[in-house]
């Protein structure tokens, strides 16, 4: 089994589709500019439209609402204004309201000074307090502005998916603006922007099994947008200048394309996740995994091991050939303590190991990860036999 490894950190970066490789390949031989006029140029242009009309049907939106981006990130710094327009006009966005397990884009605040922000928490599950969010709702001032509430769909690390059917009428009924972080969600639960389910969405393409660097901003409609974070030529309809970058649009648009075939395929993850889970309470039955108590996505794990640091864990399971995070992965390989855990109450000393997996994960890379288990769970019990 010498150099054979299994890839369970789907949500860190889904491997790369055939289908988008593809697209990308091909794309890397169009050479013109997609906003020249010429022939070449309007071929360049047609692939960026039909990626448009791919991401816009994976989360049942209009295409002319989607906006590109260089990711998930950039899409969230340009939606996290005060600053927005409509038509001719302008509208103030006058406080941020993040919650307290969100993913550090949002919770970073965006363009919001730090006093602008206010953070609402959650249980022990990771779920958003309903009952507060709708208290600072309904005491915000509108006459300074507009509430603006950004929140994930799913939990990068738990996997747990928020009630936003619930969190979109509490901020209606207090006119305010939602924006919906579906970075985890997108391609594995069912989004339908036509029924109201956010105002505006943020996308990644590398989630689903596109190229790194590319991303989305989709709008439930063209009223009313943040002012451009990047200004330049007017690409993307004015609302994010540079020219587009073409091979990894059409490789963004072939993964989403491939991530709404493959909904259906989610009952199989879901199956392959409690194979997983049933291992971990097998090998280590005091192990805690966390956010059961809620729904989450089919694909995700989170677990802690008392008495086993979770960075001594990933590399231990590194060094038997399973690829996995110690919590989230988007702070250039740094681990800590997790935020999330942290806001569930769990405090800020517990470190924690996140599974994830997709369609393609099969029965030899969960053998594997039950072996490498194994072998974390010995050298636990070794070292409490020896104490």
């Amino acid at each position: 089994m010498a150099g054979i490894r299994a890839y369970l950190d789907y949500n860190a970066s889904a491997p790369l589709l055939a289908a988008a490789r593809e697209a990308m390949v091909a794309a890397l031989d169009v050479a013109a500019n997609p906003s020249s006029v010429h022939a070449e140029g309007r071929a360049a242009r047609r692939l960026i439209e039909t990626a448009r009309r791919d991401v816009a049907a994976l989360v049942n939106a209009k295409a002319e609402h989607v906006v590109f981006t260089s990711g998930a990130t950039e899409a969230a710094s340009t939606l996290l204004s005060s600053d927005w327009q409509m038509g001719r006009g302008t509208v103030r966005m006058s406080r941020l309201y993040v919650s307290e397990a969100d993913h550090p884009c949002l919770l970073n605040g965006g363009r919001f000074p730090a006093a602008q922000v206010t953070r609402i928490g959650v249980d022990a599950n990771g779920i958003a307090d309903l009952g507060a969010l709708a208290a600072v709702l309904g005491g915000h001032d509108k006459a300074d502005g507009l509430p603006l509430v950004a929140i994930h769909a799913a939990n990068n690390e738990t996997g747990v998916i928020q009630p936003i059917d619930r969190i979109a009428g509490i901020v209606k009924a207090a006119g305010g603006i939602l924006v919906v972080d579906a970075v985890q969600a997108a391609g594995r639960v069912s989004i339908d922007m036509s029924a109201g389910y956010a105002d505006y969405l943020i996308l990644s393409s590398h989630k689903i099994g596109g190229p790194k660097g590319v991303g989305a901003i989709v709008a439930a409609s063209d009223l009313m947008m943040p002012k451009p974070l990047i200004n330049g030529g007017g690409q993307e309809k004015g609302h994010r200048g540079g020219t587009e970058n073409l091979a990894a649009i059409a490789g963004f648009g072939a993964a989403a394309r491939e991530a709404l075939a493959g909904l259906p395929a989610m009952d199989g993850v879901r199956q392959r996740r409690d194979e997983i889970e049933a291992i971990v309470k097998s090998l280590v039955p005091d192990a805690e995994i966390f956010g059961t108590g809620a729904p989450r996505l089919a694909n995700t794990t989170f677990f802690a091991i008392a008495g086993v640091k979770a960075e001594t864990a990933q590399i231990a399971f590194d060094l038997a050939g399973v690829a996995l995070s110690a919590g989230s992965a988007c702070s250039s390989g740094k681990v800590g303590p997790s935020h999330v855990l942290k806001a569930m109450g769990y405090g800020d000393s517990l470190g924690a190991l996140r599974v994830s997996i997709g369609a393609a994960t099969g029965a030899g890379d969960i053998e594997l990860f039950r072996a490498a288990l194994a072998g974390i769970a010995a050298r636990r019990a070794d070292r409490e036999k020896a104490a």
